[in-house]
């Protein structure tokens, strides 16, 4: 599937704003992106369901809607599949799976136990959605998407509404069963550990555009700007001036290649990145280029967060806070001094 320059307005304000995108066979793309930046309008009109201003829609290099033309929903070949399910309650989990397929009676039985022994809920073909779990119940609404076979999949926050415990196993789960049937997968979600977790492409969304698109390793090691890193973890923030394409902290030079002399910089970091070394006597570690120089911090807080561990530290140049994350447990007692070093090859340098 492809989507070229597609927009998206309602009552004066746009807010699907020129999007292209891509979709492969095979292949989990990922929209991602706070709410409210249009994730969900996009998948709507892509569905069928809305109209857009403009833009055009293919599948397999042929039309299915623009402006004028539009294929009607139902003959797109494309599964839905909703943070709420939708399941009919009046109707069991086997005609819930068969309602949208066609065929005889028998070919229709068939394709449903095939999707539910692939969902492990075959058990369940003659129950009712309200004798379900939430778990169960998503695996139902998988199954009935995939049921006519359908070349796209669009999957709008789809696990949003299940227990934390549950949603990692559900994820891998759906993963390996669309990867079996072979559908472009288009996901919306809120959550870049669902999109890391699930996508082989992410498309950054923010305010309508597509602001960054690629691999989740690519997306996430080489952000766009400094709300690109933000999305995906905390961040800290140095503040600084470039002189001679360097900018100079209180941790020491960065490099700032191709930006004037004069422009103010943000120098942006995750918690992870920055190293913590213990008070010697009133001095720190000695200074190296992958490292750069020690800045002396005072412990704010300290809390054990189960796989690993958050200090925020006051640190003495300006009396900012800085957090830091440390594997398995070290909480150090508030007012304790230490010595902090950032990995440079871990940090960004962006225009403020």
């Amino acid at each position: 599937m492809e989507i070229r320059n597609l927009v998206c307005s309602f009552e004066g304000r746009t807010v699907v704003d020129d999007v292209s995108l891509s979709i492969e066979a095979g292949r989990v793309t990922c929209l991602l992106g706070p709410s409210g930046c249009g994730k969900s309008t996009t998948l709507r009109a892509i569905a069928g369901v809305e109209m857009q201003n403009s833009g055009e829609i293919y599948v397999d290099g042929k039309l299915i809607c623009d402006t004028v033309f539009r294929v009607p929903p139902e003959r797109r070949q494309i599964g839905l599949m909703f943070q709420d399910f939708a399941l009919f309650p009046h109707l069991s989990v086997a005609e819930n799976v068969a309602f949208g397929l066609k065929g005889t009676k028998e070919e229709k039985r068939a394709r449903v136990e095939e999707l539910l022994d692939k969902v492990h809920l075959l058990r369940y073909i003659d129950g009712y959605p309200h004798q379900l779990s939430g778990g169960e119940q998503q695996r139902v609404a998988l199954a009935r998407a995939l049921a006519p076979r359908p070349r796209i999949m669009l999957m709008d926050e789809p696990f949003s509404g299940l227990d934390n415990r549950l949603r990692d196993g559900i994820r891998d789960e759906t993963l390996a069963i669309l990867k079996e049937e072979d559908a472009a997968v288009l996901l919306v979600t809120h959550e870049p550990e669902e999109a890391m977790r699930m996508a082989d492409e992410i498309a950054l969304m923010r305010r309508g555009k597509i602001v960054q698109q690629g691999a989740p390793y690519n997306v996430y090691t080489r952000p766009v700007d400094k709300a690109a890193v933000a999305f995906f973890s905390d961040v800290n923030v140095l503040k600084a001036t470039v002189n001679g394409a360097l900018a100079q902290t209180p941790f020491g030079q960065f490099l700032a290649p191709g930006i004037p002399d004069g422009t103010e910089v943000e120098i942006v970091f995750r918690p992870q990145h920055l190293r913590l070394d213990f008070d010697r006597g009133g001095k720190g570690p000695v200074p190296t280029p992958s490292e750069g120089v020690a800045a002396r911090g005072v412990v704010e807080r300290a809390r054990f967060l189960g796989n690993e561990s958050l200090v925020e530290f006051r640190m003495d140049y300006d009396g900012s806070i800085l957090k830091a994350t440390v594997p398995n447990v070290f909480v150090p007692q508030k007012g304790r001094v230490m010595w902090l070093t950032i990995r440079r090859d871990k940090c960004f340098v962006f225009p403020a």
